[in-house]
Parts: structure tokens; C-alpha cells; sequence
């Protein structure tokens, strides 16, 4: 059997871990709660041990974020151990809460995917044209020569109305140094 590692998180400076600590000692947490962070805390994780949280939330801001994580610890056969909402995932009913975060992962993703294509056809329908605009190569050429004849690549972009990050990659692709 693995080491059970506990983890606190506070979402504001002004907030204590303490009860936090105190509830997941009694679980038999060691001294793993004092690392800095939870990807400290699960590159110390070994396969077999258990990354014990007082509650879900503790392990994520989103869902999204808490789904990765969980996903991440099926994967290194971490096992979960959540106080406040009573899931062992060491256990056949724990096992199945793995599953269920993995559809409600997969269900969010597929969500995301119809909402997007739904709005991209609602900006069609109204004659918009989603996405980005195409790149003015005027402005890009412009953008080059100023940058060739000394100008720092941020001030031509700035003169132009182009990204800064634009001119740069532009720089790059087209091989364009900046005069001495």
C-alpha cells in the first residue's frame, strides 16, 4: 500500500490550511501537506499511493481543471480520497467515480464543441465572418521596412496597427534583421 498524501488549498491570502491539515492528518496524511504546490505534490506521487483533498474543490477552479487532474491520476494509478464528499476511488464504488468524471469530461468537451459550431453558424447566418481577419501584407510589408531601416519591431508595429507579436513572427518567417 502507498503513502496517503495530503494536499490544502486556500483560495484567498487571508485564509488558513489549518483545519484543512488537521482533518486530513487524521486520515494519516505525512508531511506531504507542506509542499508548496499540487504539481509538487504529484511529481513527489508515486503509483499506489492516495492524494487525500478535504474536498474536490481543493483540486481544481473549474471543473475542467478538477477533471484533468483526476484524469491524470487514473492514469498514474493514484488513488483519490475526498473527505468531504466521501469518495475512495481505491474502492469498486470509488472505481466507478473515476468513470463518471471521465464522461462528465467527455460531455464538457462535446458541449464546448456544439456551442462553438452553433455560434459560428449564428455569426454565418447574420453574414459575419468568423474567425480571424487576413493579414494585411501592405501593412506587413510597411512593418518590415521600417523595422530593416531601424525602427524597433513594437514601434512599427504600433505605427501600423499590427500586433507587436505579428511583426515578430513576420520578422522571422521572412528572415528581416533589424538594421545596426
Amino acid at each position: 500500500m502507498g503513502a496517503i498524501l495530503g494536499y490544502a488549498r486556500v483560495s484567498t491570502g487571508d485564509q488558513d490550511v489549518a483545519g484543512q491539515t488537521m482533518r486530513l492528518e487524521k486520515v494519516g496524511s505525512g508531511k506531504s501537506m507542506d509542499r508548496p504546490g499540487l504539481a509538487e505534490l504529484l511529481a513527489y506521487a508515486r503509483m499506489g499511493d492516495t492524494l487525500a483533498v478535504v474536498r474536490l474543490d481543493r483540486l481544481g477552479r473549474s471543473l475542467a481543471e478538477l477533471l484533468e487532474t483526476v484524469k491524470m491520476l487514473r492514469e498514474r494509478k493514484i488513488d483519490l480520497l475526498s473527505l468531504e464528499e466521501k469518495i475512495d476511488t481505491s474502492s469498486a464504488a470509488g472505481e466507478l467515480v473515476f468513470h463518471v468524471f471521465g464522461a462528465i469530461a467527455h460531455f464538457e468537451r462535446r458541449l464546448i464543441s456544439e456551442r462553438t459550431k452553433d455560434g459560428i453558424a449564428a455569426a454565418r447566418a447574420q453574414g459575419k465572418r468568423p474567425g480571424r481577419r487576413p493579414l494585411d501584407m501592405k501593412k506587413v510589408e510597411a512593418a518590415m521596412k521600417l523595422v530593416s531601416a531601424g525602427m524597433p519591431p513594437n514601434e512599427a508595429a504600433k505605427q501600423l496597427g499590427l500586433g507587436r507579436s505579428t511583426v515578430y513572427r513576420e520578422m522571422r518567417r521572412l528572415g528581416v534583421s533589424r538594421a545596426a
